[in-house]
């Protein structure tokens, strides 16, 4: 996957943060590029200012995970095929496990799990008919180990996770790639838009986003991650880049040092 140019794209989350980011970087090698998100006005405004030509805007509602296979037969039916999907669209969480409405859980399971599950499978035919392909995944950190205000976020991207190491094993002979990224702290909107344990959006910008590692950075990253095949991406610095080994090699440090992280 060295070369990208004229790859055809499909990037869900891609009106803003990485996913937009993605977006840009991918047109400028060439690519073209299949924007989806709710916002039909920010995608539009995005695919005016991406290099190239031959991009496409789709608006998708990913919460309506029953209406995912109908939606990818209709993109497939207009271009032919696609070459790398970005799962990138999702949603976080900053509430307590005991303030946290049940439905708030199933929303985030619904958006940062299952719409990956439904499009990825609607995808895949297609992929394994032309042996060729490759399903990329934004998971986070968050994915490798628990942190307190983020439990149903955390639980989805654990499961996301393990989805994908799974299928990676199944597709392999199908010359079919999946990679997995695993970011810490970008500083993207991801905080702002977190829901809180009733369900409203967060709009705050936690300390460690604002600090975090630029957007521009994170995608050149994971451009390198796309040519290269790598399987799984690990995009972090400081104390959560850190986490991830402690957690591999020394669990009971970890679990100590989440009860005393302050979290917000």
């Amino acid at each position: 996957m060295r070369d990208l140019n004229n790859k055809i794209v499909w990037i869900t989350g891609a009106s803003d943060g990485i996913g937009k980011e993605l977006a840009i970087q991918l047109a400028q090698l060439g690519a073209k590029i299949i924007l989806t998100a709710r916002s039909v006005e920010k995608l539009e405004r995005i695919k005016t200012n991406l290099a190239g030509d031959g991009h496409l805007v789709y608006p998708m509602d990913l919460l309506k995970v029953d209406a995912i296979p109908d939606a990818a037969n209709e993109v497939l039916y207009k271009i032919g095929t696609v070459d790398i999907l970005v799962n990138n669209a999702g949603i976080s969480q900053r509430s307590l496990v005991k303030e946290t409405l049940i439905e708030i859980d199933r929303k985030i399971m619904e958006i940062d799990h299952f719409a990956v599950v439904a499009l990825t499978k609607a995808v895949l035919p297609k992929m394994m008919a032309q042996k060729s392909g490759m399903i990329i995944t934004i998971s986070s950190v968050a994915g490798k180990f628990g942190v307190p205000m983020r439990s149903a976020y955390c639980a989805a991207k654990h499961a996301v996770i393990g989805f994908m190491e799974a299928l990676r094993a199944e597709v392999h002979s199908d010359n079919i790639k999946v990679m997995v990224v695993t970011p810490g702290s970008v500083q993207t909107n991801i905080s702002k838009n977190a829901l809180e344990g009733d369900g409203k959006k967060h709009n705050v910008t936690d300390p460690l986003i604002a600090n975090g590692i630029p957007v521009e950075e994170c995608v050149q990253k994971i451009i390198k991650g796309i040519k290269n095949e790598t399987p799984e991406l690990l995009i972090a610095k400081g104390k959560e880049k850190l986490a991830v080994y402690v957690k591999r090699f020394f669990p009971k440090v970890l679990f100590k040092m989440m009860t005393r992280m302050q979290t917000t």
